[in-house]
């Protein structure tokens, strides 16, 4: 679908992550959007009110298929998870782009996208690995107690994004609630958030609960971004061997959109080597929004 018109453009409302429609993450992809500054993506992202909104124009480089910028409702991410499987496999559905592995620029740099029928796999980009506040301390911030925690430290993890990686015991995830002075304060530049995970190892799943930096330390949905994070902290806790782990993660449910997202990490020598995350998408609507003034 090309612009139709100087003053409006075209848009495309998906659902990420979603094992149906109307569950999952929604995301606004707005189409043809070089032209736009930053003001103009900014309100049109805060109009949309998703928990992000993607603006797609030509590659700034030749390593790349399409250049993509990512918005909350309050500003510009370098790089998130969901909107990066929902942007590209819109681009394919709609016949921009052929299937298979698209190269997509973002703040973070080019990260590869691989669509099929069903949805897209992400691979994450460079990854980051650091020490994480005392688990007790977090945990306090997110409304738990020393006892809800599993023992394993919380590392600072992400590939263009980090979140903060917390593991509680099952029955401590739906008490969780954050408290957004107390997590601004101890994780001070974290532009994810904290993913607060109840792990299975037995059967390599997981249930997340993140409270998103970039959201006001609310709720998300479906949070891609944190995903690769979980991988990189299962290597960096022995929890995923040398070789490639797959896991599943269920998120979403505690806000009413149940979410299902599927990760993979390579490990050798302890190190991660690659890690991805893949999801459903499942087209919502379709329409066209009027160019903001500013």
């Amino acid at each position: 679908m090309s612009a139709p018109g100087p003053d409006l453009l075209a848009y495309e409302v998906v659902d990420v992550f979603a094992p149906r429609p109307f569950s999952g993450n929604q995301l606004a992809v707005v189409l043809d959007a070089g032209d736009l500054t930053t003001a103009q993506c900014q309100a049109l992202a805060a109009e949309f009110g998703f928990s992000e909104s993607t603006f797609v124009s030509a590659p700034g480089t030749e390593d790349a298929d399409y250049r993509v910028r990512i918005f909350t409702p309050q500003h510009e991410l370098p790089f998130a998870g969901h909107p990066s499987v929902g942007t590209a496999h819109t681009l394919v559905r709609l016949g921009h782009l052929p299937p298979g592995v698209l190269r997509q620029e973002c703040g973070a740099g080019v990260v590869a996208v691989a669509v099929d029928d069903e949805g897209a796999r992400l691979t994450g980009g460079s990854v980051s690995l650091r020490p994480g506040p005392d688990a007790a301390v977090l945990a306090a911030a997110v409304g738990l107690d020393a006892g809800d925690v599993t023992g394993r430290p919380v590392h600072l993890v992400g590939c263009g994004i980090d979140f903060a990686q917390l593991e509680v015991h099952a029955a401590a995830l739906a008490r969780a609630e954050p408290d957004p002075a107390a997590l601004g304060a101890l994780l001070p530049g974290v532009q994810g958030g904290v993913s607060v995970l109840a792990w299975d190892a037995a059967t390599a799943t997981g249930t997340v609960r993140v409270f998103a930096a970039g959201l006001g330390w609310h709720e998300d949905s479906a949070t891609g971004s944190a995903a690769l994070g979980t991988g990189i902290w299962l290597a960096a806790t022995g929890l995923a061997a040398d070789g490639t782990t797959d896991y599943e993660l269920a998120q979403g449910a505690a806000v009413g959109r149940p979410s299902v997202l599927s990760g993979r990490v390579t490990v050798a020598g302890g190190a991660v080597t690659e890690v991805s995350v893949a999801g459903a998408v499942r087209p919502i609507a379709s329409g066209i929004v009027r160019v903001p003034a500013c």
